[in-house]
């Protein structure tokens, strides 16, 4: 059983390195075969599901998520190797219960590996179960780190809250960017108060000023006038903000409309603000944050990705559409060197899954270039990318 998460960035951050990662509707399956047809899942592919908010407030991230997934599936399936993936998504719209209905939809449709939730709270609430059934779960997204302790298949892709908040904490500190800071977050989103509460240890520790904390909840994500007010009440300079961008860009919207000019840094659930539907992108100028992906990356392989993802999508893929991504290409390299095949049952998949991720270094779209591993826990090492917002666009910091 898992003990402990390590640490990811520690390494990066000790060494003063780094350089630049997070409604409702129906329980009908989404049979999405990914470029297969349904005669794959009886022995010639692998069989992957996960569950994600398809539909309500939280459907641009699940979308995202499965848009990924399934774009990397269809680049390996037409490769026509061994590997072949068929890729199945369940509507969780974001709720424990729902996902816990969408998980024993996958189950009973033959998943043979999982992408796990996309979302902390149903990915806490479905851990139990794939402990219980041993099936092995990747999750592109789900950050909490309650997804991977005392468990043994649960594995992330994605930086887990704490790490968040001591590398952003650090970064602010080494880069001088603020003293005084304010702090905004939703206390009713564990991925929230979990980068809050490491943040605010590691910023004692650097001997920045936490100057005020102020606290909104899904019911109250609208109206910011008072948080707003009390970080510029205390002279706040930096206001860090632990959550996503949706509430972000309200944010940015309403600070500007008061006069409040503070610098804004945020975490990898900040990624994608400049696709908010009638957000003025110009107020996002100047924005940091640490994500493991930035879509105006030169790299050929980014680019590709990007390029494949508008064609297909119409739209320019955020973190958690990379990560999806990345969690199949890392499943075909741990399919690859485990020898696995297809008629594999779920739990000797889950087995050799467990044995081969801490072993592989996976180069994928996220983090910095240098190599993603895994420790025996499931928590992942990568390294975050600093970036700010400049000319409506991404930029390495």
């Amino acid at each position: 059983m898992k003990k402990s998460l390590s640490m990811l960035l520690a390494g990066v951050m000790l060494a003063g390195t780094l350089a630049g990662c997070g409604g409702n509707g129906s329980d009908a399956a989404n049979t999405d075969n990914a470029g297969t047809d349904d005669s794959t899942a009886s022995g010639a592919a692998f069989v992957i599901g996960g569950t994600a908010p398809l539909t309500g407030g939280a459907a641009i991230y699940g979308n995202a998520v499965k848009n990924g997934a399934e774009l990397a599936a269809e680049e390996i399936n037409a490769e026509g190797g061994d590997i072949q993936f068929k890729v199945i998504f369940e509507d969780d719209e974001h709720n424990p219960e729902k996902a816990v209905s969408a998980y024993n939809a996958l189950k009973d449709a033959g998943i043979q590996l999982s992408l796990g939730a996309v979302t902390s709270k149903p990915g806490e609430a479905i851990a139990p179960l794939l402990e219980e059934d041993h099936i092995f779960a990747l999750t592109p997204s789900a950050s909490s780190p309650a997804n991977i302790e005392n468990n043994d298949v649960v594995f992330q892709m994605c930086f887990s809250d704490p790490n968040q908040g001591l590398a952003s904490a650090q970064y602010i500190a080494e880069q001088s960017l603020g003293t005084k800071i304010g702090i905004i977050y939703q206390s009713d989103d564990v991925y929230s108060v979990g980068i809050r509460d490491e943040f605010k240890k590691e910023a004692a520790s650097r001997g920045l000023e936490v100057v005020a904390e102020e606290a909104f909840t899904t019911d109250t994500a609208n109206d910011f006038s008072v948080q707003l007010n009390a970080c510029k009440s205390a002279s706040a300079d930096l206001l860090f903000l632990p959550i996503y961008y949706t509430p972000a860009s309200l944010i940015l919207t309403q600070a500007n409309a008061m006069g409040f000019a503070p610098k804004f840094f945020g975490v990898d659930g900040m990624d994608g603000i400049l696709s908010v539907d009638n957000f003025d992108v110009s107020l996002a100028e100047g924005v940091m944050l640490l994500t493991p992906f930035n879509a105006d990356a030169e790299d050929e392989a980014t680019q590709n990705f990007v390029t494949k993802y508008k064609e297909t999508y119409g739209e320019t893929p955020n973190q958690f559409a990379a990560d999806a991504y990345d969690c199949i290409y890392a499943y075909k390299q741990a399919l690859e060197t485990a020898g696995c095949t297809p008629d594999m049952s779920a739990q000797d998949l889950c087995d050799k899954m467990i044995e081969t991720f801490p072993t592989i270094t996976f180069e994928g779209l996220t983090g910095d270039g240098e190599g993603i591993t895994w420790d025996a826990d499931g928590a992942v090492s990568k390294n975050p990318k600093g970036m700010v917002i400049q000319n409506g666009a991404y930029v390495g910091m």
